[in-house]
């Protein structure tokens, strides 16, 4: 099929290099603008910006896309179908009317679960033990369009969101040609999504993911674990604020939310139960480091607190 691929971010880039190395024929690519990235704040292109243009493929960054621009570009290509995953921005009927086959987006959840911009991150935070992916029919709703296919992807004890999305933006990748593959050849038809099971998952702003220490260990394992590597969950040390890389439960007896103790095993943080193990820390202005060589550094003074 004749396909315009719609993504931005680097999770999408291992669909895309699906499609081109599929029997589709990827004719252009629509993806969010430059954007200012990095301490000289230059313009950068998306990941995918990046990856279409080293493979020589037509890329188009409309400021929005109820560009007029855009609709008359799309209608000169005429491609069958339009692949999305992860484009950031809300594809209008104008558009959706489009193809053929209309827009088939890869979805991170199993649909309809997790609908929304962060389906990762909150099936950690909520202690999901299995999620996927989801291949859908675009439609006006969010997310709630016919499924064409589904894979599934156990949630490890360890696994932070990027670890999990690294895993699913592969697996969904394949998924993703074997959706085109079965739209092309008729084999699979679209199944509306049934109504029970509806779950939401806003984007996780830093706001959301300040650790509260009275919550239990596994809450705050979570919340590390859903916040990392974006938006990164944080604390406060005294009158900074220090950004926390995933934590370990531990079996040892309870100390003041907050509380923070160092010997030779590292250093821990007291929760409403068990204490928790610290990974790394961020101070502002300096360097990851583990939690360790941080206490080191600061001279962890006796009865110190993250707040």
């Amino acid at each position: 099929m004749r396909l315009v691929f719609a993504g931005t971010p680097e999770v999408a880039v291992p669909a895309l290099d699906a499609l081109l190395a599929s029997g589709h024929d990827v004719l252009a690519v629509v993806t969010r603008p430059d954007a200012r990235a990095g301490r000289g704040r230059r313009e950068v292109a998306s990941p995918v910006a990046v990856r279409a243009t080293e493979a020589g493929i037509e890329t188009l960054k409309p400021a929005k896309a109820s560009d007029p621009a855009l609709h008359d570009r799309l209608a000169e290509l005429a491609p069958d179908c339009c692949p999305v995953v992860a484009y950031g921005a809300l594809v209008p009927r104008s558009l959706l009317d489009l193809p053929r086959h209309g827009w088939v987006n890869l979805h991170f959840s199993l649909l309809p679960a997790w609908r929304g911009a962060a389906p990762v991150q909150h099936a950690i935070l909520h202690g999901d033990e299995v999620t996927g992916a989801t291949t859908f029919v675009l439609e006006a709703g969010m997310d709630t369009g016919p499924v064409l296919g589904v894979v599934t992807e156990e949630i490890g004890a360890y696994d932070t969101a990027g670890d999990l999305l690294d895993r699913l933006a592969r697996s969904g990748a394949k998924l993703l040609v074997a959706s085109l593959d079965g739209i092309e050849s008729g084999e699979i038809q679209a199944v509306p999504q049934p109504n029970d099971g509806v779950s939401y998952a806003p984007k996780l702003d830093p706001a959301d993911v300040r650790v509260d220490w009275t919550a239990p260990a596994i809450r705050v394992d979570r919340l590390v674990r859903a916040a990392t590597p974006s938006p990164g969950a944080w604390t406060m040390f005294g009158d900074l604020r220090v950004k926390l890389g995933p934590v370990r439960l531990t079996d040892r007896e309870p100390i003041q939310p907050g509380e923070l103790q160092a010997d030779r095993d590292g250093v821990v943080a007291g929760t409403g139960t068990r204490p928790v193990l610290l990974g790394d820390v961020q101070m502002e202005g300096k360097r990851r480091m583990s939690a360790a060589e941080w206490a080191r550094g600061v001279h962890l003074p006796a009865r110190a607190a993250f707040a």
